[in-house]
């Protein structure tokens, strides 16, 4: 309700995508305007949005299916108002990492967020294998197109005993998790078309004893 009420309350919308913004604006019948704001045009828009900020207007900045700058468009807006002494105000939303986390059933005590990994070998390999030996759970973002891939570059990295959890499309419409160990999941995903975007928990090193 506070997320509806502030949409209508703001001078201006700075949506990641103003098509599926707007959808949301028109069921709830929200009439406040929508500038774009995305990855391919942030630094072109900061300017004009500091300008509008500052001459006593307010924004509210929407991404498409997460939080604003949790792997998603917000932080260099976000970084250029603190750094111009303007007050931001966060308004509580479903952001996927914590959703995963929460149902995950692994130890949530402590975690570690690596988003999306890198796509080229060697510098994936090389942060995959920073937290190889992490004794939180892991948890990081990953795209249907590459995630068998991932899934494989997880396995000789972290072995193909460790546990790991699948969440797809969290709290959308076709959620669902997989659990098991991660060459259980290499044999799943072989036979079975990844769609949708998913989050992926994966158990931290064992704690070795001397």
């Amino acid at each position: 309700m506070r997320g509806l009420q502030v949409l209508r309350d703001v001078d201006t919308i700075a949506a990641e995508d103003t098509r599926h913004t707007g959808k949301l604006l028109h069921h709830f019948e929200i009439k406040t305007p929508q500038i774009s704001y995305h990855q391919h045009n942030e630094q072109q828009r900061i300017p004009e949005l500091l300008d509008r900020l500052q001459s006593g207007k307010s924004i509210a900045l929407v991404t498409d299916a997460g939080m604003p700058g949790i792997s998603d468009p917000g932080y260099l807006i976000v970084s250029a108002c603190v750094a111009a002494g303007i007050r931001v105000i966060p308004i509580p939303g479903v952001t996927a990492v914590v959703t995963a986390v929460s149902a995950s059933g692994l130890p949530s005590d402590r975690f570690v967020f690596e988003g999306f990994i890198p796509v080229k070998g060697q510098e994936r390999r090389d942060r995959l294998e920073s937290v190889s030996g992490d004794a939180r759970t892991l948890v990081f973002y990953e795209s249907p197109h590459r995630l068998r891939q991932t899934l494989a570059d997880f396995a000789a990295t972290f072995g193909e005993d460790r546990q790991i959890v699948i969440g797809r499309e969290l709290t959308k419409l076709h959620e669902n998790f997989w659990r098991g160990s991660i060459n259980s999941a290499i044999e799943h995903y072989t036979n079975t078309e990844p769609q949708g975007e998913y989050t992926l928990v994966v158990a931290g090193a064992p704690i070795s004893h001397p």
